[in-house]
C-alpha cells in the first residue's frame, strides 16, 4: 500500500506556461510576515518602518542571490555539467546561510548610509528572520528535500506529513519540521521577553539568534542526508559551529564593555 501515497504537488497554481510552486510561496510569506514584524517594532528602536521596507526591497533579491550562489558554489560539479539549472531556483537549492551572509552584508551597508545603528536593526530584524525560516522549511517539504535517513515509521505525525517523506521508497526524517519548529520556539522566547528584560542590550536579541539558530541548525544538520560537504565536513555545520562562538563572544565583549564604562562614569 505504501507505494500508492499520494504526494503533494510541488506546483501549487498552474496559469498557461507559468507555474507558482509552494516553494516560492513559503518564501515569499515568509518575507512578508518578517517586514511586518521589523516595521511594527522599528519605532521602538528609532528607525522609520519606511527604511525597513527600503531594505528589503533591496535585500531580498541580494539574498535570494546569495542563497543560490551560495548552493551552486558547493555543488559546482552538478551544476558544471547541468548548466542550464544554475538559474532554476523554483526547483529548490537556496542555502539559507549564504542568503542570511548576503543579507547580513546588505543590512550593514544599508544601515552606514541610512545612519541607523546596525545592531538596532539587526535586533529588529531577528525575530522575523525566525519566522521566515520557519515558513521557508515549508517550501522544502512540497519540493520533498532537506530530509533525514530511511525510518520505519513517521509515528505521531500527521498523514500528510508522513505521505509527503514517503521518498526514495522509505519515509525520511522530516527535519525541514524540526527546523521549522525549532525556529518557532526561538521566535517564541524572543517575542515573550524582548519587552520584559531590562538588561538586555542594543545587539542582545541578535546575539541570541546567533546562539539559538547555530545550536539547533548544527544538530539538524547531522540528521540530514543532502548536506553540502566540504570533503568530509558538513558545511553548514562548521557555519553553525561559528555562529554560536560568534554569539557567545558578542555576548561577553557587549556586557563587559558596558559594565566597565559603567564602573568609570
Amino acid at each position: 500500500m505504501k507505494n500508492l501515497l499520494l504526494t503533494i504537488d510541488p506546483v501549487a497554481l498552474r496559469l498557461g506556461p507559468i507555474e507558482i510552486r509552494w516553494y516560492a510561496l513559503c518564501i515569499v510569506a515568509g518575507v512578508i510576515v518578517a517586514v511586518w514584524l521589523a516595521m511594527r517594532e522599528a519605532p521602538r528602536k528609532k528607525i522609520k518602518p519606511d527604511d525597513v521596507l527600503d531594505f528589503i526591497l533591496i535585500a531580498f533579491p541580494i539574498a535570494i542571490i546569495g542563497a543560490r550562489l551560495y548552493y551552486v558554489l558547493f555543488e559546482a560539479g552538478y551544476y558544471s555539467q547541468h548548466p542550464s539549472e544554475i538559474f532554476a531556483i523554483w526547483q529548490g537549492g537556496l542555502a539559507i546561510y549564504g542568503g542570511l551572509l548576503a543579507g547580513a552584508v546588505t543590512l550593514f551597508i544599508f544601515s552606514y548610509y541610512k545612519l541607523i545603528a546596525p545592531l538596532d536593526f539587526l535586533d529588529i530584524a531577528v525575530p522575523g528572520v525566525l519566522v521566515a525560516q520557519a515558513m521557508g522549511r515549508w517550501g522544502n517539504f512540497f519540493n520533498q528535500e532537506a530530509f533525514g535517513k530511511a525510518v520505519s515509521d513517521l509515528h505521531l505525525l500527521p498523514a500528510f506529513i508522513k505521505q509527503q517523506m514517503w521518498i526514495e521508497h522509505s519515509y525520511r526524517l522530516p527535519t525541514f519540521l524540526y527546523e521549522s519548529s525549532w525556529n518557532l520556539v526561538g521566535f517564541t522566547l524572543i517575542m515573550t521577553v524582548r519587552h520584559r528584560l531590562n538588561w538586555l542590550k542594543s545587539g542582545d536579541i541578535f546575539a541570541f539568534y546567533l546562539l539559538w539558530y547555530g545550536t539547533g541548525r548544527f544538530v539538524i544538520e547531522g540528521m540530514r542526508t543532502d548536506s553540502l560537504m566540504l570533503g568530509p565536513l558538513r558545511v553548514s555545520q562548521a557555519l553553525s559551529l561559528l555562529l554560536v562562538v560568534a554569539g557567545l563572544g558578542f555576548v561577553l565583549v557587549n556586557h563587559q564593555v558596558s559594565k566597565y564604562f559603567r564602573n568609570k562614569l
